[in-house]
C-alpha cells in the first residue's frame, strides 16, 4: 500500500524553457486545491543535497504565470550523480517531510529521478520542459511553443535586412540532436533551406539548391541550421565554404543562442503547463510514480521514465516532405 502523500516537493532542472513557472504555478495550486503541503526545491538536485527548501502557497505562486525562466533557478549537479550526493538529497527530503517529488526538466532530470527512485522508493512524476522537443512520450515539450514563436519573429527580422542587402544569411537554432526547431520555423519562415541532424542534405545538394535559388531570380536567402547538423564542424564553416563556391552570395551567420529560451511563454505553453502540473499532482496522490505526463493526440498521457528517457522523438516525415515541396 502506498504511503499518503502529504508534502510534494517541485523543482525545475537542466536549461530553462518558457512555461516552467506556470507549471510551477499550477503545481502548487493543485496542492493547495487537495490540502497537500508544497516545498520548492531551489536550483534543482544541488539544491536538494543543500536543503535548500521554501514552502510554497497558492498566494507564493501569484503572477508567474507570464514569466519566463523558473522562479526556482535552475542547475546542473556533479554530484548528485554519486551515491553520496544522492544520499545527502534523501537524507534533507526525509527531514523536512516531504513525501514525493515533481521534476521539470528533460532527460538528465529524468535520469536522476530514476536513480533516485530505484535506491530509496521515492515517488517521482516528471514534467517534460525543454524548448528542443525532444522527450520521447510526448507531441510537445513546455517551452518548445515559444522557442518557436521567438524564431520565426527573429527570421523574420533577419530577412528584411537579407532581402535589403542581397544577402545569403545562415541562422543557427538550438537544437544539439534533433531539428524540432530549425524544421518548423524554417517551414513556417520560409526559409529557403532548412539543415537537420536527422537528415544529411550534403554540400554537393545545398549548393545546388542555393544555385536553382539564384537562377529562379531571388536575391536573398535564408538557411536555417539545427546546431547539431553535420553538415559542417560549425555554422561559420559552413558559410565560408559556400561563399567560396558561390561568390555571386555575400554570406552572414546569425547563431540565435540563448534569446530561444527566454522571454514570455506563448498562450499553448502556459495551458500545457498548467494541465501537465494539475496531472503530475494527482498522479502521486493516486499512488504513481516513475512516470512523466505529456501531452499526445491532444490528451494528457502518460509514460514510463525509463522510456521517456530512452526512446526517440523522431521528427515528422511529412513536414519533411512538405519541407522539401516548398522551400525553394
Amino acid at each position: 500500500m502506498s504511503k499518503k502523500i502529504k508534502k510534494i516537493g517541485v523543482m525545475t532542472s537542466g536549461g530553462d524553457a518558457p512555461g516552467m513557472n506556470a507549471a510551477i504555478r499550477a503545481i502548487v495550486r493543485a496542492c493547495s486545491y487537495y490540502n497537500v503541503e508544497c516545498v520548492g526545491i531551489y536550483r534543482g538536485y544541488q539544491g536538494m543535497i543543500e536543503g535548500d527548501f521554501v514552502k510554497l502557497t497558492a498566494r507564493s505562486v501569484h503572477n508567474i504565470i507570464n514569466k519566463g525562466g523558473t522562479i526556482l533557478k535552475s542547475a546542473r549537479s556533479k554530484e548528485f550523480r554519486t551515491k553520496e550526493g544522492r544520499a545527502k538529497a534523501y537524507k534533507n527530503l526525509t527531514a523536512a517531510n516531504i513525501d514525493a517529488l515533481v521534476l521539470i526538466g528533460g532527460d538528465g532530470t529524468f535520469t536522476g529521478g530514476m536513480v533516485f527512485n530505484s535506491e530509496y522508493n521515492f515517488p517521482c512524476i516528471g514534467i517534460p520542459g525543454t524548448i528542443d522537443n525532444d522527450i520521447f512520450g510526448t507531441n510537445y515539450t513546455v517551452g518548445y511553443d515559444t522557442a518557436l514563436n521567438t524564431v520565426v519573429e527573429a527570421i523574420d527580422k533577419i530577412r528584411d535586412t537579407a532581402s535589403s542587402h542581397n544577402r545569403l544569411f545562415f541562422v543557427e537554432v538550438m537544437g544539439r540532436d534533433a531539428g524540432f526547431i530549425a524544421l518548423n520555423t524554417g517551414v513556417g519562415a520560409g526559409a529557403e533551406e532548412i539543415l537537420i541532424p536527422e537528415e544529411d542534405l550534403g554540400l554537393d545538394r545545398l549548393l545546388e539548391s542555393l544555385k536553382r535559388s539564384k537562377r529562379s531570380g531571388k536575391s536573398s536567402s535564408i538557411v536555417v541550421v539545427a546546431e547539431g547538423d553535420k553538415i559542417g564542424k560549425n555554422v561559420f564553416e559552413l558559410a565560408n565554404y559556400v561563399e567560396e563556391n558561390l561568390q555571386q552570395y555575400e554570406v552572414r551567420v546569425s547563431v540565435l543562442g540563448h534569446m530561444q529560451r527566454g522571454g514570455s511563454p506563448s498562450c499553448f505553453d502556459r495551458v500545457l503547463a498548467s494541465r501537465l502540473g494539475v496531472k503530475a499532482v494527482e498522479l502521486l496522490l493516486d499512488g504513481e510514480k516513475n512516470l512523466m505526463v505529456g501531452f499526445i493526440n491532444n490528451k494528457v498521457d502518460t509514460t514510463d521514465l525509463e522510456k521517456a528517457v530512452k526512446g526517440h522523438h523522431t521528427i515528422n516525415k511529412e513536414l519533411l516532405r512538405v519541407s522539401d515541396i516548398i522551400t525553394m
